[in-house]
């Protein structure tokens, strides 16, 4: 299931960016995007990311929604 989605979520655009305010700026608009969509690309900006890593973020903000983390790639991650 998971490739088929990685598959899908290669032509998205990103509809949610992450910056300095952290994920919790974002938690809302994340959890209607996922209940209108199946997949939600998301774009941790440099002023989010501080000295943490893009994927630690993504895996927090997958469990703040309660969402699947498909992949994280670069700076980059997909939702579903």
């Amino acid at each position: 299931m998971s490739e088929e989605l990685r598959k899908q979520a290669h032509d998205l655009d990103v509809t949610v960016w992450v910056g300095k305010a952290g994920i919790e700026s974002v938690v809302d608009e994340l959890d209607e995007q996922l209940a209108a969509n199946d997949l939600v690309k998301v774009k941790f900006l440099r002023s989010a990311r501080g000295s943490g890593s893009t994927a630690a973020l993504a895996e927090t903000l997958a469990d703040q929604v309660d969402a699947e983390l498909i992949e994280t790639r670069g700076n980059t991650a997909v939702y579903h």
